[in-house]
Order: structure tokens, then C-alpha cells, then sequence
């Protein structure tokens, strides 16, 4: 039986993680943000077209100013490891006794006597990179990032915010009333703020059902305080 090469494993964890937080963003703002305005506006006005036209208006902007955040918040994480790697090898190269005495200090944390302290640092600072990404690991706790990322979080928050938004306005294409659509988009939004809700706590290790009903009711609460405060403005 011929040998099989053996394929690298590759870790996913973090790359899904961030993908799941950018959707989170996206998705939570997305419902919320166009529900409240088209509730507000049909408080106000019965014109659907008005409604829908100033519901797509908020969405282009809002998801266009919501990329922008991640992209920024992408961005300013690369500048920040960037900066501190900068740091390290610098230290690495001025103060090298100190900062093998640091790597000494962790394998002394787990446990390590000093024979074996001693193997490791030793075997650790052999290689200059690979001393500063240990170093950037362990003593900062900062882990290399995606040099792309701040690129692939501007299109999921933008994207989600997106798919979001259309969800509380779509009702609003196919009827006449600014009053019917609210009715219909209140039920098809507070459901899907509901279960949006629930695998978001799910994930976040919170109470499924409280957090699915807490997002329920502040999506809810908003809406409402945006519809009677139009009501109020039109009176």
C-alpha cells in the first residue's frame, strides 16, 4: 500500500470567527436601523414609494458607513501589529538578554525546570523571527492578522447590513398603505429579529431565549418610538 501524503491542517477558527462578529454587526444595525425609519415614516406619510425610496436611500448609506467602520476597525488592527512587530524587533536587537529573560519567564509559568528553561530559550531565540512571533504571541497576545481583513470585513458588515435592511422594507413594495406594510413588516421583522437574536446569544455563550427576545424588544422599542414620534411631529 503506497504512502499518502499528509496534508496540512489548517486552522479555520479565527477566520470564521471574524466572519460571524462582521455579520453580527451587519445583520443587528440592518434590522433595526431601516425598521425604525419606514415605521417612523408611516407614521408620517401612506405614500409607499416615499417610504421605500428613503428605506433604500438609508440602507446604501448605512451600509456604506458601516463598511467603512470595519474596514477602519480592520485597518487600525494591521496598523497596531504592525507597529508593535516593529517594536519587538527592536527590543529583540537592543535589550536581547531582557527579552530571553521573558521567554525564560513563560516556560517557567508552565512548569518547566531550569535544564529545561534553559533548552528552550535557547532553542527559542535561535531564530530571530521566530523569537518575535513568539513574543508577539505570548507576552502582547496578539496574533498575526489577516492583511486582508479589513477589506473582507467592509463587504460582510456592508453586505449584511444590506440583507438586513431589505427585510423590514420589502413588505413596502407590494402594498398601497404605509400603515398595511408597517403591519406586515413589524411581524416578519420582530420574527427574524427573534431568531437573529437567539443563534447571536447562542453563539456568544448568553441565554438563548433572553437574548433573542431582548433584541426582539429593542428592535421593537425602537420602531415604536420612531412611529410615535412622527405621529406626534405630524399632529
Amino acid at each position: 500500500m503506497g504512502t499518502q501524503a499528509i496534508q496540512p491542517h489548517v486552522e479555520e477558527h479565527m477566520q470564521s470567527s471574524d466572519i460571524l462578529r462582521d455579520i453580527v454587526i451587519g445583520m443587528s444595525d440592518g434590522l433595526t436601523v431601516p425598521f425604525a425609519l419606514a415605521a417612523g415614516l408611516s407614521g408620517a406619510v401612506q405614500n409607499t414609494n416615499l417610504i421605500v425610496i428613503a428605506g433604500i436611500a438609508e440602507i446604501a448609506a448605512g451600509s456604506i458607513a458601516m463598511g467603512l467602520g470595519g474596514y477602519l476597525a480592520g485597518k487600525t488592527e494591521n496598523d497596531h501589529y504592525t507597529s508593535e512587530l516593529k517594536r519587538e524587533y527592536e527590543e529583540v536587537e537592543k535589550v536581547p538578554e531582557k527579552e530571553k529573560e521573558e521567554v525564560r519567564e513563560f516556560f517557567e509559568g508552565l512548569g518547566f525546570n531550569e535544564q529545561l528553561q534553559d533548552l528552550a530559550v535557547e532553542e527559542m531565540t535561535k531564530d530571530k523571527d521566530k523569537w518575535v512571533d513568539f513574543m508577539m504571541k505570548y507576552e502582547l497576545g496578539l496574533d498575526r492578522p489577516d492583511p486582508a481583513r479589513a477589506r473582507k470585513s467592509a463587504f460582510n458588515i456592508g453586505a449584511s447590513y444590506i440583507v438586513g435592511g431589505l427585510i423590514p422594507l420589502s413588505p413596502y413594495f407590494f402594498v398601497e398603505s404605509g400603515i398595511e406594510g408597517l403591519r406586515i413588516s413589524a411581524v416578519i421583522t420582530l420574527i427574524c429579529l427573534f431568531v437573529f437574536g437567539y443563534f447571536k446569544s447562542k453563539m456568544t455563550g448568553v441565554n438563548p431565549f433572553s437574548g433573542a427576545l431582548r433584541v426582539a424588544i429593542i428592535g421593537a422599542l425602537a420602531a415604536g418610538c420612531a412611529f410615535g414620534v412622527a405621529r406626534l411631529i405630524q399632529h
